[in-house]
């Protein structure tokens, strides 16, 4: 038995090629059920190909039987194969040597055909050698191929409609049996592979436990590990300095300096500068931009100009005076029309060369800008404000005009009944008026220009303030209710009979008039110790409830503004410290606020907390008069330099509105006290209307519209209307110009 083993054996061997080809198909067959592992996902899938596999034929199995026994003998020890072999053929040991050189290169062989089998495609057949050439092209021949040795692969048999009929009845595994198009071989799919099939035509993924959804791990993050990805210590290489680098620079820069490497040339430098000017190439792309701007052109010469100019272009001699006192920079033209009988007459023009030179200096200073012309309606650019009929009433007429005066009139001040009123200028004389007549009811003669004045606000006193010039005094003028002016001279006289002087502490000194004047209406009298010429008193006003006054001298320093209190006869200079020129001082309608007016700032101080609560920045050059409205949340303010500026105390410290609508400075601003109406004078003899309505909602800001334009004072020696009030309850205004005269607009 053991030498028929070993014959077998030895017959075997006499035939490599076929061992190999036995070992090729063997090893096929291996490689699929390998990549049926690979396709499945369980742990049982390396079994379920062994379960599933088709019933083969005897040739088969007899393939598989010899392929075994191959094996086998592989398996064995060279030295047995060896002694096997000498019984049989030869006993020498060169024999065995040549034996075991044989099985050595059987199993690198069958090493490499496995190599190379785990590397192809799943496409191709390692036994079937056509390529991509299709299947179909074979199907007149009786081969499917060939394989790696060039031999061809003959087709195998195929059953006749009854076999396939009975197969079908009898085998479970009809269903999920597919022929092999590259081997023309029955294979049967597994479950793991129906599995697949299953999923790939429901539009999933192959393999079930993927999931395209998991968090992507960023091995390389951007984010400063504690720990480094290796703890290898670093070269000592990565801090020296490399010696063949150093090696290379140095031959490199031998090479610069001895001038073997020589820097690239610049082509275009090479290039001539030459080019035709008429030379123009239609290929070349066009700028987007013409750079080069055209230089504007001179205004050509008119009839004015000729040395025969027509009659009607010769001046006057009025227009020659007037055209020698203007500005040379305002003058309309640099020349005035002559007249010539001939050319040969007409002289040189001297002012030639300096014409031609500021044409070259404007030409070559003055930049030029290409201005893009826009399509805009002009009406789109004004703002959509409502018609001046809507918002009526208004003043808008001239109804009354009070003559009486002798010079300018300063000040006009309307009492709070609205029956009366009283005015005073540089005739040093205090008019009282009635509204609806006109008549003058009363005159009170001063000892000085009267500056201004402020009625009480009290209904129940009939006390009038009165600025002559460096003193202020205190005047009851006897209109109306005499019950009302005989409380009110028993609410002075009850103060006097307590023998209490003033205080000349504060720098104020308070006394009663003279029993002359105190006939014509005078009470009593404050005076400044430091009063000068200069410092003459610019300004009075009333607290709104009628017994504090406050008084404006600008040129006083530190004790610029005084506060007087009328039932005590005490006054008080609330700053230590002048901050500017004092022009304006108002106290707030409702809280106790103080406004004060510098030349450029209002400040707002709290009086009962003595602190700076609120500093406006009215961006005018100097303010001349300022307004509260009586809600006292908005302010406005008059400047000289023709501006009057709006303040929303409540959004901001700048401005919320700047109108510009006269031609020369503002004297006066007054708000309304029932209607939403504001209005300036100007020395420009007119005095501008507007509708000023502020609304309680915060969001929405107030409506400032210009409605009337008030025109009829005259303006002498640089003076137009110094003066406005409205009346308390009725949409009139009253109106004081250097033309001597009041107007009422109703």
């Amino acid at each position: 038995m053991p030498k028929r083993s070993s014959d077998k054996v030895v017959q075997e061997e006499k035939s490599p090629l076929e061992v190999d080809e036995n070992l090729f198909y063997f090893d096929k067959n291996h490689q699929d059920s390998k990549e049926d592992e690979d396709s499945s996902d369980s742990e049982e899938s390396e079994f379920s190909g062994l379960e599933s596999e088709p019933e083969t034929s005897e040739d088969d199995e007899l393939d598989e039987q010899e392929s075994d026994k191959e094996e086998e003998s592989g398996s064995e020890s060279p030295g047995e194969s060896g002694e096997e072999g000498g019984d049989q053929n030869e006993e020498t040991g060169e024999d065995n040597k040549e034996k075991n050189n044989n099985q050595g290169e059987k199993f690198a062989k069958k090493s490499a055909m496995n190599l190379e089998e785990d590397h192809t495609s799943d496409e191709e057949d390692a036994r079937n050698t056509i390529g991509n050439i299709p299947v179909e092209w074979y199907n007149e021949y009786p081969h499917i191929g060939y394989d790696l040795d060039g031999k061809r692969i003959l087709k195998p048999a195929t059953a006749d409609e009854l076999d396939e009929f009975l197969s079908k009845m009898d085998d479970p595994n009809y269903w999920r049996t597919v022929r092999d198009k590259a081997t023309m071989k029955e294979v049967v799919l597994s479950n793991e592979e129906l599995d697949i099939i299953n999923r790939l035509q429901s539009s999933q993924f192959p393999n079930a436990g993927y999931d395209p959804y998991e968090p992507y791990v960023d091995f390389f993050t951007g984010e400063k590990m504690l720990h480094p990805l290796s703890d290898a210590p670093e070269p000592k290489s990565r801090h020296i300095p490399s010696k063949w680098e150093h090696k290379r620079v140095m031959k490199i820069v031998r090479a610069i300096r001895n001038g073997w490497i020589k820097p690239k040339k610049d082509d275009k430098a090479d290039k001539p500068r030459y080019y035709l000017i008429w030379d123009k190439e239609d290929d070349q792309t066009k700028p987007r931009h013409n750079m080069h701007i055209p230089a504007p052109k001179m205004k050509l010469p008119g009839h004015e100009e000729s040395y025969n100019p027509p009659p009607e272009y010769l001046p006057t001699e009025e227009e020659i005076a007037a055209w020698e006192a203007m500005d040379p920079d305002d003058r309309p033209q640099n020349f005035l029309p002559k007249k010539y009988s001939s050319l040969r007459l007409v002289p040189a023009y001297n002012k030639f060369i300096q014409e031609r030179f500021e044409r070259c200096l404007d030409l070559y200073l003055c930049p030029r800008q290409r201005k893009m012309r826009v399509q805009v309606n002009p009406e789109d650019l004004l703002p959509k404000l409502p018609r001046p009929k809507d918002l009526q009433p208004f003043p808008s007429t001239e109804s009354i005009v009070y003559k009486g005066h002798t010079d300018v009139v300063r000040c006009v001040v309307v009492d709070p009944s609205g029956q009366w009123i009283a005015s005073g200028g540089d005739d040093k004389l205090v008019k009282f008026w009635e509204v609806c007549t006109g008549r003058c009811l009363k005159t009170l003669q001063c000892d000085g220009a009267v500056l201004s004045m402020a009625w009480n606000p009290n209904p129940s006193l009939t006390l009038l303030a009165v600025v002559v010039e460096q003193r202020a005094v205190i005047v009851n003028h006897f209109l109306g209710d005499k019950l009302l002016c005989a409380s009110t001279d028993e609410l002075i006289e009850s103060y006097a009979s307590q023998g209490e002087a003033g205080s000349k502490e504060s720098g104020v000194e308070w006394s009663v008039a003279s029993e002359e004047k105190y006939t014509n209406g005078y009470r009593l009298v404050i005076k400044h110790n430091k009063a000068s010429i200069l410092r003459v008193i610019s300004q009075i006003t009333w607290h709104g409830k009628g017994d504090y006054f406050a008084s404006v001298t600008p040129e006083g320093g530190n004790k610029s503004v005084f506060i007087h209190q009328m039932t005590k006869r005490r006054s008080q200079c609330p700053f230590k410290k002048a901050k500017g020129l004092i022009q304006r001082v108002l106290f707030h309608p409702t809280r106790p606020f103080l406004f004060v007016a510098t030349q450029r700032f209002i400040r707002v101080y709290n009086l009962t907390k003595q602190e700076l609560t609120k500093k406006l920045v009215s961006n005018v050059k100097w303010i001349s008069s300022m307004a509260v409205h009586p809600k006292g949340d908005n302010l406005i303010v008059g400047s000289y330099d023709r501006r009057l500026c709006w303040f929303d105390m409540d959004l901001s410290t700048k401005p919320y509105k700047t109108l510009r609508s006269h031609k020369k400075a503002l004297r006066q601003v007054t708000f309304h006290r029932h209607y939403p109406l504001f209005a300036s004078a100007s020395d420009d003899g007119t005095v501008i209307v507007c509708h000023g309505r502020i609304f309680n909602d915060l969001m929405q800001n107030p409506l400032i519209v210009p409605v009337k334009v008030l025109k009829g004072h005259k303006v002498q020696g640089e003076l137009g209307v110094l003066d406005c009030q409205f009346h308390p309850t009725q949409p009139w205004i009253f109106t004081a110009g250097a033309d001597h005269l009041i107007r009422l607009y109703t």
